[in-house]
This record gives structure tokens, sequence and C-alpha cells, in this order.
């Protein structure tokens, strides 16, 4: 089961993604992991601007802090839909749909990082203000010594 949602993540995508994928409430069919999700129809979607630690990478062990990810996404979509929004870039390198996920007014990518669960990752092509967004709620992260931030010899400035 691991290894299928490690292809499904990572490998070549296994399951089509229309290229149509609209803005709006989606069904969430599965977590992948922290950072990666599959809404109906089949559709992978991997959140902008975090990357969590890993759980289902082929040939990569599981990550500090990579469960515990897994789980915060999983529960802050307990309730079965989301609301994707996108950016500049819609797709990864792995064919992946990029997306930003709500639940209310709450957006699961900043939320992660708030916890500790995932790093903000500056270096891609996304809203200047989003980026700000996740700067500020890594730096609360670090400064409260949250998740990956607990860690000894956790890096202690952005």
């Amino acid at each position: 089961m691991l290894l299928y949602l490690a292809r499904l993540a990572y490998g070549p995508a296994t399951v089509e993604t229309p290229d149509g994928l609209s803005e709006g409430d989606h069904r969430v069919v599965r977590v992948v992991d922290g950072d990666t999700i599959i809404v109906a129809p089949h559709v992978i979607v991997r959140l902008i601007g975090v990357n969590t630690p890993e759980t289902v990478k082929p040939d990569y062990p599981v990550e500090p802090f990579g469960p515990e990810a897994s789980r915060f996404t999983h529960e802050f979509l307990a309730g079965g839909t989301a609301r994707l929004a996108f950016d500049r870039e819609r797709r990864d390198r792995f064919d992946r749909h990029l997306a930003y996920v709500w639940v209310g007014d709450r957006l699961l990518n900043e939320e992660l990082i708030r916890a500790g669960l995932g790093r903000f990752e500056p270096q891609y092509h996304y809203s200047d203000e989003m980026k700000r967004r996740f700067r500020q709620a890594q730096s609360q992260a670090r400064k409260e010594h949250l998740g990956i931030w607990s860690q000894v010899g956790a890096p202690s400035r952005d």
C-alpha cells in the first residue's frame, strides 16, 4: 500500500489527471502524506510553498515528524472537502497539480508550517504575499521550537 501511494506521489502519474482541474471545492479522496493529497476524481494535488518530512517516498526512510505531518493533514481535511486555489505554476515536475488548500478560512499550507511540520519553500514561483505569510509562520514555529524545529541541531534563523 505504501509503495502504491509513493508511486502516486513521486513517480510518473499512474492515474489520469484532467487538464481542467478548477478552483473551488473538491472532495478529498486520500491524504498521501503531509503535503500531497488526492481529490476526486483521483487528481494528485501538491501543496504550494511547503515541504513536509517524507513518509512514502520510494527507497527513502520515514523522516522525523513525517507521520505527524501526515496525521495533521488528515485531521485538517477530516470534513472531506477542501477548496483549491492556484497560483502561477499549475503543475510540478511530477505533473501534480499545485494548489493552496483551504478549509473555511484556514490555509493548510500555512498551518503545516506554523505547526513546525513543514518547511517554507521560497524558491518556487508563487505569490509574494503567500511567501510572506509562510515565512512568518516558519519564524513563529522556529521561535517556539515546534515540530522539526525542536530537533537538536535545527537551524535557528530564517
